[in-house]
């Protein structure tokens, strides 16, 4: 059965932006040669160094002051991978907003599906999350994504509706900052099939739309992606949130080629 066509291509935001969360499958120096390679691949990037092609790096906690000094002269931009609800105080074994911007992160992952169902992170604490982010000048990597499977329209309000909610507690300002908002489908983590295309497509320009009067957020994906989904989502989406695909330094290179070549289009 043939599948749905991929909705009508909008003008695409720039730049493209791809991220990669290393979770908690590398070792120490295995991610400190992973970051090498990458520095040392894509540091004279055209794309990249220009700014088409936006990377940013979230290590393990105790891998981010190696790494930063690794891209300390490259347009790699680094981050947490979680962050504590409150600026400071005593809450033993976290990590503050205020610590990582100190380091010179740029961004903090926020709501992830692994952090709601393994740690119990409800709404109010990924909105705290959120707020305490964007106090301290981090750009938060906004996880979102529906529980069910179902329609577009369906998954695109519930996706709307997470995103006022982590907002709700930011201050106007605040909310004119930079945002980058990750969406993956719950229902398609560890599935034997992925999100389709027109879903994903969909869903991200309905996220895109509601993001309108936040010139500064961008909408990327973050489910089983890898090589070839950018150019098969035809620019419906700002970016990528990859996973274990680009474990491979090789892989990640080669999807920001895919991604210069797409930027080079429009």
């Amino acid at each position: 059965m043939a599948q749905d066509p991929v909705p009508p291509v909008p003008a695409r935001r720039s730049p493209i932006t791809l991220g990669i969360s290393f979770k908690m499958y590398f070792g120490y120096a295995q991610t400190l040669e992973w970051c090498r390679q990458i520095a040392q691949r894509l540091n004279t990037h055209p794309a990249v160094v220009d700014g088409r092609v936006s990377l940013f790096v979230l290590p393990s906690f105790p891998a981010i002051a190696p790494v930063l000094e690794i891209f300390a002269d490259t347009p790699v931009e680094v981050g947490g991978q979680n962050l504590y609800q409150s600026p400071n105080g005593a809450y033993t074994g976290e990590v503050s907003g205020a610590m990582l911007a100190e380091m010179g992160c740029r961004y903090v992952e926020v709501g992830h599906a692994e952090r709601q169902r393994l740690f119990g992170e409800d709404s109010e604490i990924i909105a705290a999350k959120t707020q305490v982010a964007l106090g301290h000048g981090l750009v938060p990597v906004l996880c979102v994504g529906e529980a069910q499977r179902g329609e577009p329209e369906q998954a695109i309000a519930d996706c709307r509706a997470q995103i006022d909610s982590a907002l709700g507690r930011a201050t106007p300002t605040q909310r004119a900052q930079p945002l980058v908002i990750a969406y993956e489908p719950h229902w398609a983590i560890g599935a034997a099939q992925p999100a389709s295309l027109p879903h994903i497509a969909a869903v991200c320009q309905g996220l895109r739309e509601h993001l309108n009067s936040h010139p500064a957020a961008s909408v990327i994906y973050g489910g089983s992606a890898g090589p070839d989904l950018l150019t098969r989502l035809a620019g419906q989406v700002d970016g990528l949130f990859l996973g274990r695909f680009a474990h491979d330094p090789a892989a990640f290179e080669a999807i920001v080629d895919e991604a210069a070549a797409l930027a080079s289009s429009h």
